[in-house]
C-alpha cells in the first residue's frame, strides 16, 4: 500500500512538472500587432497553448522553463490568409484533374499544401470554396493528426446555375446534370437559404458565394453579376442566423455592389471595384480582401501557350493585371483590407509575396503585418483569441530573419513557426 502511495505521489509530482513547463521565447525584436511600434528585447512567456506574459527584457527561466533564443530574430503573431484553396493547386493539367483524381487524391495531396502553408509561417487561413475535403482537413489538424494551419472552412462555394463556382462548368452535357443547393448551386431565395443550411450541416465555418462572374471557371464571363438582389439578402441573412461569416468573390461592379448592399462580410479580389462601391463598403464596414498574388500570377501564366483552356486566358489577361491597381485606391480611399492571396490559383507556401506587392502599391509595411493579423482577426471575429501578441491570446507565434519594417521580402521566409504553443519549425 505505501509503495502504491508513493508511486501516485511520484505521478503527480511528475504531472504538475510536465503541466508547468514554460517557453520563454527570447525575441531580439517583436512587432505585436496591437501598436505600431517595433519592440527590442522583449520575452514571451507560452504555456500550453496560451501566451501567459509579455515582459521587457530577457527574462531568466524558471526550473524545468525551456528557453527558445529568437534575438537575432524580428517576432510576429502567426500570420493569417483569408483566401486560400487548400484542396488543390495549379499546374497545366489542373482542369482535367476532376476527372482523374478521387476525392482520396485531393486528401492526400491537401495534407501536402496544409504543411507547406503553415511552414510558411500562415498558422490560420480561411478556405474559401472546394469538394468537403477542406472541413474534413480542418478536423484532421484540430485533432493533431496532420500538420497544418488553424482552418476556416467554408466547405463548398455557393452558386448559380453556371456561376464562377458551379461544379459542372465546362462539362459534356450529357455529365452536366442538374446541380442543386447540396451541390453548393442555388437559383431563388429558398434555394439560396437551403444552399447555407446544408454548408451548415456539413460543418463549414464561413459562407462563400460568387457573385460575378470568374477567371479561371470555364464560362466566358469573367464579371457580369450572377446573383439578384434577394438571393444575396437570402443567403446573408440565414448565414447571419446560423453565426457565419460570409465572402463574395466579385470582379465586376454590379455584383461587388449588390454584395455589399446586401451585407456582405467581405469582397474577393474587388478588380472592377469603382469610387462609388469603396465608399459603400466603408460606410457598410466591409472588408476587402484583394489577393494581388493571384491576379499577377494568373496575367504571367496566361501568356505561356496551353497553361489555360482558351474560354481563360482573354479573362486572366484582362483582370489579373488591375487587382494591384485597385488595391492601391482602396487603401487610399480608407477601405479595409484584410490579407489574402487565393494560394492554390498559385503555389502554395509564396502566400508572403503578398505583403511585398501590397507595400510596392503604398500601404507602410506595419499596416500590411497587421492586415494580416490583427485585421484578419478581428474580420474572423476571433481577435479575443487570435491575431496579436498579448497576454490570453493563442500561442501562435513566427519569427523572420530581418527587419520587415525596413525588408518587407524578409516575410517571405519565415524561419520559426508556432502554433498553440507547439513548434513546428526552427531554424
Amino acid at each position: 500500500m505505501k509503495k502504491i502511495t508513493v508511486l501516485i505521489a511520484v505521478l503527480l509530482l511528475y504531472f504538475v512538472q510536465v503541466q508547468a513547463q514554460r517557453s520563454l521565447l527570447h525575441c531580439g525584436q517583436l512587432i505585436d500587432a496591437k501598436s505600431d511600434k517595433l519592440q527590442k528585447e522583449v520575452t514571451i512567456v507560452v504555456e500550453g497553448d496560451k501566451i501567459i506574459k509579455v515582459e521587457k527584457g530577457y527574462s531568466q527561466p524558471g526550473e524545468g522553463d525551456k528557453i527558445i533564443d529568437l534575438k537575432s530574430k524580428t517576432v510576429l503573431p502567426g500570420l493569417m490568409d483569408m483566401h486560400v484553396h487548400i484542396e488543390g493547386e495549379t499546374s497545366k493539367d489542373n482542369y482535367i484533374k476532376r476527372f482523374t483524381l478521387n476525392e482520396a487524391d485531393v486528401a492526400f495531396n491537401s495534407t501536402v499544401y496544409a504543411e507547406r502553408t503553415l511552414m510558411a509561417g500562415f498558422t490560420t487561413v480561411r478556405d474559401l470554396g472546394g469538394s468537403g475535403v477542406n472541413t474534413a482537413l480542418r478536423n484532421a489538424i484540430n485533432a493533431g493528426k496532420v500538420k497544418g494551419p488553424r482552418i476556416f472552412s467554408a466547405g463548398k462555394s455557393i452558386a448559380t446555375t453556371g456561376g464562377h463556382a458551379d461544379p459542372t462548368n465546362g462539362f459534356r452535357h450529357d455529365l452536366m446534370g442538374d446541380p442543386g443547393p447540396k451541390e453548393g448551386v442555388i437559383n431563388g431565395a429558398h434555394e439560396a437559404r437551403k444552399a447555407v443550411r446544408q454548408q451548415y450541416k456539413n460543418g463549414a465555418d464561413v459562407i462563400k458565394i460568387t457573385a460575378t462572374g470568374g477567371v479561371l471557371s470555364l464560362a466566358k464571363d469573367g464579371s457580369g453579376p450572377q446573383f439578384k438582389l434577394d438571393e444575396l439578402e437570402a443567403i446573408i441573412e440565414t448565414a447571419n442566423e446560423y453565426g457565419m461569416i460570409t465572402a463574395a468573390h466579385a470582379h465586376g461592379p454590379e455584383g461587388m455592389k449588390r454584395a455589399v448592399m446586401a451585407g456582405i462580410t467581405s469582397i474577393e479580389h474587388g478588380t472592377m471595384m469603382t469610387p462609388e462601391i469603396m465608399d459603400l463598403m466603408k460606410q457598410k464596414g466591409t472588408y476587402y480582401v484583394p489577393t494581388i498574388s493571384a491576379g499577377r500570377f494568373v496575367a504571367d501564366q496566361a501568356k505561356i501557350e496551353g497553361y489555360y483552356p482558351a474560354v481563360v486566358v482573354p479573362k486572366a489577361l484582362a483582370i489579373g493585371p488591375q487587382i494591384q491597381n485597385t488595391f492601391a485606391e482602396a487603401y487610399k480611399k480608407g477601405v479595409k483590407i484584410a490579407f489574402g492571396t487565393d494560394a492554390g490559383v498559385f503555389p502554395h507556401g509564396q502566400n508572403g509575396k503578398e505583403f511585398g506587392y501590397m507595400v510596392e502599391a503604398g500601404m507602410s509595411p506595419m499596416e500590411a503585418i497587421r492586415s494580416a493579423t490583427i485585421v484578419t482577426a478581428q474580420m474572423l471575429k476571433a481577435d479575443d483569441v487570435l491575431g496579436s501578441i498579448e497576454v490570453g491570446k493563442k500561442a501562435d507565434i513566427v519569427a523572420v530573419n530581418d527587419n520587415p519594417l525596413t525588408n518587407i521580402s524578409t516575410m517571405e521566409n519565415v524561419t520559426f513557426v508556432m502554433k498553440d504553443g507547439v513548434v513546428y519549425k526552427s531554424e
